[in-house]
């Protein structure tokens, strides 16, 4: 779809912004970033669950700690934000300048989220505690 028609469409959605002459920007950038924070909140869901299975894990998470008295939770966390931050920068270079199905990206986005989201919760995680 050309840039002009796809400006036509926003127009006729939002006509209150046909006098802002914007121009048209794609949207794969923004599919990358939804997608990396949700590869991020799974990656955390899923180191914490791993904690919890494995006492190797939990010792190396807890390496992570550089004397904070946290325990496991830097390493979690650190960790994940390290996967989201170079998941977003790929994403973004990957998807520079083209146009993607936001309502696919935004539902496989939130049922990673959601996985992660669930990982989280102590109910969940202690049912894969080593015993």
């Amino acid at each position: 779809m050309s840039n002009q028609n796809r400006t036509q469409q926003d127009v006729e959605r939002a006509p209150e912004i046909a006098g802002l002459d914007l121009a048209h920007r794609t949207d794969g950038q923004a599919a990358g970033a939804i997608l990396a924070a949700s590869i991020g909140m799974f990656v955390l869901g899923v180191l914490t669950v791993w904690n919890e299975a494995s006492e190797s894990m939990h010792d190396w998470l807890e390496s992570w700690e550089w004397g904070q008295g946290v325990g496991p939770l830097a390493g979690k966390t650190t960790v994940s934000v390290i996967v989201w931050a170079i998941a977003w920068i790929v994403l973004a270079v990957a998807l520079r300048d083209r146009e993607v199905d936001l309502r696919k990206w935004f539902w496989v986005s939130l049922v990673l989220g959601a996985l992660g989201f669930l990982g989280t919760f102590p109910l969940f995680f202690r049912a894969f505690a080593a015993e």
